[in-house]
């Protein structure tokens, strides 16, 4: 299965020796297989060392976009017959233009079993039954992550998003000790509780751990405490992953907020500078774009694919819970970034700042009506249910993230309930017609 035993404890040794001979395999395949990277090497010869792969140019996003648009429905990029796919699944589109995504058995059976290393880190075992409030409908983070939590042993109840009342009623009725879903999922199910079911308490429902991912916010300690507070369950990041790569290869353990890298036997990690592509050394207090390239893939495989996603690097050292991977905060994604006279701003820095504001729900959107550059950062926040309306709020939360984050900012408080209830992924900045 090209997979290594327990690779997300592995020494350094072992893992570069694995990775060698799995890159040995892999970069034969793709070579032979895959014409989008032939043509875009123009003859260059995947290097043997997998040190030397920045001699190979970067492929991203838009590239395989193109691919899929000429050549549907799978792109150039298809390295294996259409008799090996056994699965199709369709990213959510949230950055642009949806695509299609075809895995083989064993793609499937590699993602899982690293799915489920990441799952299983974040404290779900087989006593557990957890529900899984995704999008089954051809989303990644649908079945697939449902298998990655049934690797774990424990018991999945495959609800989806939607029936928010229904949700409620199950999880009373069955036990469930778990959900996994979106970090702004549980305010939908705030709502819900409180319009619905007079008397009963999020806290009520004896949910002991939350697996989250597909969004961001995790790292927030403010927004970790009042998960807590509010649901009486132990919040854990425990889906980290880039879906035309992997759904799931990072996650969090009971001993370490931080993303722990977990898939370092079939997906090799680098860093790089997002404006001049240069490489960058993998090491504590390095940020980032991370750029992946698959070990182990048959009908899509990648090589120095850029995720867009902005890391920081904060520890290669093992952890306290014996996982070698290094651990990283995810800081935003490259086309969330807005540039404020000459700073560069992502979501997750003004949720930081937002969520200090009780008198907030924490729900927000940066709403950029006109193209570029900025002066100031457009925010628009959404009073907390039960505040009362006051003077001068807005302009404390500018003041405090002109102070925390040293951007001016236009800052509009709206009442409760105005952004739309999202049980998907919320998208929080809006360019255009967005």
């Amino acid at each position: 299965m090209s997979l290594l035993d327990q690779a997300e404890f592995a020494s350094p040794d072992r893992l570069r020796a694995h990775q060698a001979a799995a890159w040995a395999v892999q970069s034969a395949y793709v070579a032979a297989q895959s014409e989008f990277y032939r043509d875009l090497w123009q003859g260059r010869t995947p290097p043997a060392d997998l040190r030397d792969l920045a001699e190979l140019p970067l492929s991203d996003k838009a590239q395989l976009r193109i691919s899929q648009a000429e050549h549907q429905p799978f792109g150039t990029y298809m390295a294996a017959s259409r008799r090996e796919a056994v699965r199709l699944h369709r990213t959510s589109g949230t950055t642009g233009q949806a695509m299609n995504l075809a895995l083989s058995a064993r793609d499937c059976a590699v993602t899982e079993a690293v799915g489920g290393r990441c799952q299983s880190a974040s404290g779900l075992t087989p006593e557990d039954t957890v529900v899984h409030c995704l999008n089954y409908q051809m989303w990644m983070g649908g079945l697939t992550d449902h298998m990655t939590l049934q690797a774990t042993g424990a018991m999945v109840v495959p609800f989806g998003v939607g029936s928010t009342e229904l949700l409620v009623r199950t999880i009373q009725e069955v036990g469930i000790t778990a959900i996994s879903c979106t970090p702004s999922y549980p305010s939908v199910l705030e709502r819900v509780i409180a319009d619905k079911f007079p008397g009963l308490k999020p806290r009520d429902l004896g949910l002991r751990l939350g697996l989250f991912g597909g969004e961001a916010g995790l790292d927030d300690p403010a927004f970790r405490a009042r998960l807590r507070d509010v649901w009486g369950m132990e919040p854990r990041n425990a889906n980290y992953g880039v879906s035309d790569v992997f759904c799931n290869f990072a996650a969090q353990c009971e001993h370490d907020t931080r993303l722990h890298y977990m898939a370092a036997d079939v997906l090799y990690p680098e860093l790089i500078d997002p404006e001049t592509g240069a490489s960058l050394p993998l090491e504590a207090g390095q940020t980032g774009e991370l750029v992946l390239t698959h070990l182990a893939r048959d009908c899509q495989p990648l090589v120095r694919f850029r995720s867009g996603d902005i890391i920081t690097v904060d520890a290669t050292d093992p952890c306290t819970c014996g996982r070698s991977g290094f651990r990283f905060r995810v800081v935003g994604r490259s086309d969330d970034m807005v540039v404020v006279r000459g700073l560069n701003l992502f979501p997750t820095m003004v949720a930081a700042v937002i969520n200090e504001f009780a008198a907030l729900s924490g729900d927000y959107r940066i709403i950029l009506d006109s193209p570029p550059p900025y002066d100031a950062l457009p925010v628009t926040v959404e009073r907390a249910k039960g505040q009362p309306v006051t003077d001068g709020l807005a302009e404390e939360v500018a003041t405090a993230i002109k102070t925390k984050l040293g951007a001016t900012a236009r800052v509009t408080v709206v009442p409760h309930g105005t952004f739309p209830l999202t049980e998907g992924k919320t998208k929080r900045v809006l360019r255009g017609n967005q």
